[in-house]
This record gives structure tokens, C-alpha cells and sequence, in this order.
């Protein structure tokens, strides 16, 4: 079901926080190293193949060895599922996470594939998440610059920014990853009219 969201009909408390983006069975995870407060520090983002939706993020020390748990735990509420198959490097943080949150426990739970043997030119690849770390983070890397904090809400507007208001090249029709995932934002500015969707709803 698409939800529209319009800018002067903002939605309930139960819908703005409750917006279920209608993604797809494979998503990607993959890390990029930044800087706050002059300290190198890591951006780990979860991003659906299909729609190229943002699903979440965390920001942590280590590239390897720190624990993503919180940021796959994430992932499964914001999407109110988890997928069939998550594509990522060698890592053993995203095995772990992948393991501790998405494999199937029992025969009842849905089962679950984790593709870590990637390549740039073979059968699996992570060419979706370089092009994403390029396109919304490299290329917005002096409005990270200034980051003095790890929840820093430049991160949270440049994931609202990718999803909501920037059209994907490679989506048809100009589409939004929100609007591929089903929700659509109406209005010129999609931004204040997040925002405002977002104040209401805490009145």
C-alpha cells in the first residue's frame, strides 16, 4: 500500500514512526571510513538492492572487530522484515550480526542466505554499496567534515535527504527510493514536510 504523506495533512504519531518502506529480499551492507572530531570512525549502512532504500546506519570505531548487532537489529524493525539475502564483504562483524539476528533459528523461521564471497567482476558483487558510498557520501564528504559527534544529525539528514527527496539514477521514472519502497512524500519541500510531519506527531 503507498502512503502519501502531504504537508499539511502530517501524519499520526503511530504512522510517522510506524512507516513501513515496502523493500525488497536483498539487501547490501558495507562500511565507510570518516572523521569526527578529527577521529577516524566508520559509517555502516544496511541499503535494500531493489528500491535502493537506506534502511539504517550506525557509526563505530572499528571496521572489523565492532559489533553491528544494533545496526541489523535496526534494519529488521525499520523494514518489519529481514531478508532472504544479505550481500557484504569478509568481515566477521557482519557474519556475526547476520548470524545473531537473520539465521534461521528453526525450521519455522524464514530462512536466510549470507553472500560474503564478493568480487568486483563476478556472479555476487557489492557494486550497489560502492556506488552508494560514492554518490551520497564521497560526494557530500565537506558536509561530513564538520561532524563533532557520532549521532550527528547531518548523518540522519543525508539518509533522509537519499531517501525522500534525491531521485535515483537508477530507478525508473525519477523515482525516490521511499517512493520505489512505497511511501511518498508530497509537496516542493520534501524536507520541511518531514520535519513538520515529525513535530506533530510528538504534540
Amino acid at each position: 500500500m503507498n502512503l502519501q504523506i502531504a504537508p499539511r495533512n502530517a501524519p499520526s504519531k503511530k504512522l510517522c514512526f510506524k512507516w513501513l518502506p515496502q523493500v525488497g529480499e536483498a539487501w547490501r551492507t558495507d562500511e565507510l571510513h570518516l572523521k569526527i572530531r578529527g577521529n577516524k570512525r566508520y559509517l555502516f549502512a544496511m541499503l535494500d538492492s531493489e528500491t535502493r532504500f537506506w534502511i539504517a546506519k550506525m557509526v563505530a570505531e572499528h571496521k572489523g572487530t565492532d559489533d553491528v548487532r544494533p545496526m541489523f537489529k535496526q534494519a529488521k524493525k525499520v523494514a518489519g522484515k529481514i531478508p532472504t539475502t544479505l550481500i557484504s564483504d569478509k568481515a566477521a562483524n557482519f557474519h556475526e550480526a547476520w548470524k545473531q539476528q537473520y539465521r534461521a533459528k528453526n525450521f519455522l523461521h524464514k530462512d536466510t542466505w549470507h553472500v560474503n564471497e564478493v568480487a568486483f567482476d563476478g556472479i555476487y558483487h557489492n557494486n550497489q554499496m560502492e556506488s552508494f558510498n560514492g554518490a551520497t557520501l564521497r560526494h557530500r564528504e565537506k558536509v561530513t567534515r564538520g561532524l563533532k559527534r557520532e549521532d550527528s544529525g547531518i548523518i540522519t539528514g543525508l539518509r533522509l535527504y537519499h531517501n525522500f527527496v534525491r531521485p535515483h539514477l537508477e530507478l525508473p521514472d525519477g523515482l525516490t527510493p521511499a517512493e520505489a519502497a512505497g511511501i511518498t512524500i508530497e509537496g516542493d519541500n520534501k524536507i520541511l514536510t518531514i520535519i513538520r510531519a515529525a513535530a506533530k506527531s510528538q504534540d
